[in-house]
């Protein structure tokens, strides 16, 4: 695809169900979802930042900071489902979808993401992958792992362990667990799509294994279409509960540092 115009939307829901409002909790004197666009809008590959919001306290904030906010509805259960929304009149071939509570989110990673995009020209769905490094993951329901073939789509997501290495019926560990965890990639949860196929993937309908595992991802992969993965060294730290804002803080206050790892 040839002068790709992209663009990145960040969607800003307000209630959640483990912290509400935290889009404007305060880091480091600014509110969260400033950081998270502060950071998109330094990405070299992307043309124009939008927010689609759902409360007129954070089109304000939005405006606030200098911002460009988009009213959606309430009732989307998913952040997919707001973007498509919101990206039905702009003007765009590619639309990233950045996560309101990544405040740490790197340029570089947003940067990646939309070259697939240039290099793989079918692909209409992709996101970024990280090897795991902490054996501890590998069991965590709460990081996301994917398995993928030799090209690089995704042939599933889980919570669970993917693939499940299997010895006396347990994952090895011991003297095989250095081997073994180089199998593990976790998802990182930055998305792009051809806006066409955005807005067909958030007409269609839940799938079942999008309920079962909570991972609306595997949507696409049910219904039979294919997301592209790329390998980063990048990560993030996210904020799901008021804890993770001490994380956040505590990493930036380091200025040395060049990505989280």
């Amino acid at each position: 695809m040839i002068n790709m115009k992209c663009v990145a939307i960040i969607p800003a829901r307000w209630d959640s169900s483990r912290f509400k409002g935290k889009i404007l909790t305060r880091i480091n004197g600014k509110p969260m979802l400033r950081h998270v666009w502060e950071k998109v809008k330094k990405a070299k590959e992307i043309d124009d930042v939008f927010i689609a919001v759902d409360k007129e306290r954070v089109f304000r904030a939005v405006e606030a900071f200098g911002g460009k906010a988009v009213y959606t509805s309430l009732d989307h259960t998913s952040g997919t489902d707001r973007i498509a929304e919101a990206a039905k009149n702009l003007d765009a071939d590619i639309i990233v979808n950045i996560q309101a509570d990544e405040p740490l989110v790197n340029p570089a990673m947003i940067d990646e993401l939309v070259q697939i995009f240039q290099y793989e020209p079918k692909v209409q769905m992709a996101t970024l992958i990280k090897r795991i490094e902490n054996i501890e993951d590998i069991s965590n329901p709460n990081i996301v792992k994917v398995v993928t073939d030799r090209r690089g789509y995704a042939l599933y997501f889980s919570r669970s362990p993917i693939p499940y290495l299997r010895k006396n019926g347990e994952i090895w560990e011991g003297e095989e667990r250095e081997p073994s965890i180089t199998r593990y990639f976790k998802h990182i949860g930055l998305y792009a799509y051809t806006k066409e196929f955005l807005l067909s993937f958030a007409s269609l309908p839940t799938s079942l294994l999008e309920e079962d595992e909570k991972l609306e991802q595997l949507r696409a992969l049910e219904h039979g279409y294919k997301i592209m993965t790329k390998e980063t060294r990048y990560s993030t730290i996210g904020v799901d509960i008021p804890a993770d804002v001490e994380r956040v803080k505590a990493f930036l206050k380091d200025e040395n540092r060049p990505f989280v790892k």
